[in-house]
C-alpha cells in the first residue's frame, strides 16, 4: 500500500509514523504463524479506525509498523489502539504465547515512535519556512522546553 493524502472536509494530511513495539522481556514470540495473525488483526484495525498500515515488519522479539493516520488521533492513542487490540487478539488466537509470557503482557510498556517525512526532511522544511515572505525573522531555533 502506498501512502497518500487523506482528505477530510477541512483538511488534507499525510501523517506517517514509524513505530516499534518490543515484545515483553524481549521474548521471541513472533514466527510465521503469528505474523499472519498480526497482519489479519492490523487489517481489522484499519477497517475500524483511521489507521492505515503501510508496512509491517518484525524480528522474533519486536515489530516495526509504518502507519498513517489522521490528526484527530494522537500518537499515544494510535499506539494504545494497536498495542491493546493486537495483544488481546494474539493471546486469544495463540494462547501458548500468553503462557510463554507468564500470563502477562505481549508488549513492553514503552515504544519507539518517529515521524516520517515523505516530501521533505527537517532541513528542507527549515529552508521553506525561511523563504516565506520577504523578510524572515527567526524567532527561535532549538527545541522548546515545556517544563519552564
Amino acid at each position: 500500500m502506498k501512502s497518500e493524502h487523506i482528505y477530510k472536509s477541512h483538511n488534507k494530511t499525510l501523517l506517517l509514523y514509524h513505530l516499534v513495539f518490543p515484545a515483553k522481556y524481549r521474548k521471541k514470540v513472533f514466527d510465521e504463524i503469528v505474523d499472519i495473525t498480526l497482519k489479519e488483526i492490523c487489517e481489522e484495525i484499519s477497517c475500524r479506525y483511521e489507521i492505515n498500515f503501510i508496512e509491517i515488519g518484525n524480528d522474533e522479539d519486536h515489530v516495526h509498523f509504518l502507519v498513517q493516520s489522521v490528526p484527530i488521533l494522537s500518537l499515544t492513542k494510535i499506539v494504545t489502539i494497536i498495542k491493546s487490540i493486537t495483544a488481546r487478539e494474539i493471546f486469544k488466537r495463540h494462547p501458548e504465547i500468553k503462557k510463554e509470557l507468564w500470563g502477562g503482557s505481549l508488549w513492553t510498556s514503552g515504544f519507539y515512535g518517529n515521524t516520517v517525512g515523505q516530501y521533505a526532511n527537517e532541513e528542507i522544511i527549515r529552508k521553506y519556512v525561511k523563504n516565506q515572505g520577504k523578510a524572515y525573522n527567526k524567532i527561535y531555533q532549538g527545541q522548546l522546553n515545556m517544563n519552564m
